[in-house]
């Protein structure tokens, strides 16, 4: 019985421990995202989005948007290229799980 309530709490802890790596592997990813997109996902420029708190299956699509070249920007379209998918898993679940306001 114990082993029975074990094993989902097991599969939880497992996958967090997972998100938490993919997320860490996506802030040491986004340095170079942050020139524009600012240090805690809050863009520096005015017509920057913000990527902080954004939905993290919308930014999968996008990113892999910009790189098939399906959505096009001069700089987005340059930056994705070079990523992979594991690339863009981890930089969207660092960036949605940024708070929205851009303060920890």
């Amino acid at each position: 019985m114990k082993s029975a309530l074990l094993f989902p709490l097991q599969l939880l802890i497992c996958a967090s421990l997972a998100h938490t790596a993919e997320t860490d592997a996506g802030r040491a990813r986004s340095s170079q995202c942050a020139a524009c997109h600012g240090q805690n996902g809050i863009a520096t420029q005015p017509d920057t989005p913000n990527l902080a708190g954004q939905n993290e299956a919308y930014l999968i699509k996008a990113l892999k948007e910009y790189r098939s070249g399906v959505r096009r920007h001069e700089q987005m379209s340059v930056m994705a290229k070079g990523l992979s998918d594991k690339d863009i898993a981890s930089l969207a679940a660092y960036y949605s799980r940024l708070p929205a306001s851009g303060t920890p």
